[in-house]
């Protein structure tokens, strides 16, 4: 083993202390195929100054998930990543519910154009299907765009997100309901925020784990049993 796989470093693990604890589960993985698996982006260690791998506890629990996949699923690792990237979105978006909405930051028409990567008839598209708010451009709406970007790669065109939008419409209704029945009540008054907040980061994971579920039956789309 080399210096720089077996040396302990500090603040995270090394490559051999995350070799050890896998190797439990997955007798037959290597030092050369946790660097593979680093290389194809499945996993992203940080590193010290002087270029070693610094592994933290999520790092060894995703190439857990990854090898899971691997052996018990069949799964081809462009697969796995897909799922992973989705998980991660998912986790972004939940910490930005629960951090609280921020002041947004607006952009003009052209920069959400140029940074988005679409052009002027596609935006004027998600405008008219309800993705994106006219003249209402900020972070959120070039996210929504940059996603709905990456999704015409693989035939889905704004006409058909339309379900996405009237879900989103309908949790929306629903969270306001029980804000304003809350609002009557004197002692709730003062957690609106708060309780929309919390209700928020709920109706997010509650879509995502109902999406995870239904790809059970989506070939390619099953999720190893953890």
């Amino acid at each position: 083993m080399t210096a720089a796989a077996g040396r302990p470093q500090r603040g995270g693990l090394s490559i051999g202390a995350v070799l050890a604890q896998l190797r439990t589960e997955f007798p037959d993985v290597t030092i050369s195929k946790i660097r593979f698996l680093e290389s194809e982006g499945l996993v992203r260690p940080a590193r010290t100054a002087a270029g070693y791998r610094q592994f933290t506890t999520a790092d060894v629990e995703r190439l857990r998930y990854v090898l899971a996949a691997q052996r018990d699923r069949y799964l081809p690792l462009k697969v796995i990543k897909e799922q992973l990237d989705a998980a991660d979105s998912s986790a972004r978006v939940l910490r930005a519910v629960e951090d609280g909405p921020a002041a947004p930051q607006r952009m003009s028409r052209d920069e959400l154009l140029a940074r988005s990567g679409l052009d002027a008839a596609s935006l004027a598209e998600l405008e008219q299907h309800g993705l994106v708010r006219p003249g209402l451009y900020d972070q959120d709406a070039l996210q929504v765009a940059t996603t709905v970007r990456e999704l015409a790669q693989y035939g889905l065109e704004p006409r058909h997100l339309r379900p996405f939008r009237a879900a989103a419409d309908r949790e929306v209704a629903l969270v306001e309901q029980v804000v304003l029945a809350r609002r009557r009540d004197p002692r709730s008054r003062g957690r609106a925020d708060e309780v929309v907040r919390e209700l928020a980061a709920l109706s997010v994971t509650l879509h995502t784990l109902l999406v995870k579920i239904g790809l059970r039956d989506v070939p390619g789309g099953g999720v190893p049993p953890r």
